[in-house]
């Protein structure tokens, strides 16, 4: 009884040291406050960008179609 309730205490001691070894330390954490759409870098990251990604996707598309007829 005694052995299992040591083998419970040191296998959450070493799962404990290994989930907070696997932590990132310096890589940056999402702000709380929400995108300000004063700045032109935000409106270009997370308006212009994406549109252009779906607008050249669906010239693509439209290309590829055409050449398989």
């Amino acid at each position: 009884m005694i052995y299992r309730k040591r083998n419970a205490f040191l296998a959450l001691l070493f799962y404990s040291i290994a989930i907070n070894a696997q932590k990132p330390t310096e890589v940056p954490k999402p702000s709380d406050k929400p995108i300000d759409l004063s700045n032109p870098a935000d409106i270009i990251i997370y308006i212009i960008l994406p549109l252009c990604a779906v607008l050249f996707f669906f010239i693509w598309r439209g290309k590829k179609n055409k050449s398989k007829k």
